[in-house]
């Protein structure tokens, strides 16, 4: 439980100390993989919770996400579609189901 939530401290502190700038073209793409990854990790720290991590499904999800929205967002810009929509459309309640199985882990 502590690589995935330590990567997502490590990460967000980074963020913030850096000050990237990406620019316009790259946004969507940014966007899309680190809400892929953030799904990812917090999938992560509720396997840890309910006793069923393994840090193999957990490397090989972070990064078939991540790859997977990176290319839903790419093609759907070459045909002129927002695919980068169906990534967030199903990575956003997987991530608020997460936080709310975490959440009702410590309550």
């Amino acid at each position: 439980m502590l690589l995935p939530l330590a990567g997502l401290v490590l990460g967000v502190l980074l963020g913030l100390v850096l000050k990237v700038n990406v620019s316009f073209e790259f946004a969507r793409y940014s966007a899309v993989a680190i809400v892929a990854a953030l799904d990812s990790v917090l999938g992560a720290v509720r396997a840890e919770l309910d006793g069923v991590y393994d840090n193999r499904i957990f490397i090989t999800g972070f990064v078939t996400n991540a790859v997977l929205a990176v290319m839903l967002t790419f093609i759907g810009d070459r045909l002129g579609v927002d695919l980068y929509l169906v990534a967030l459309i199903t990575f956003g309640p997987r991530i608020f189901n997460n936080v709310a199985l975490i959440r009702r882990h410590f309550l």
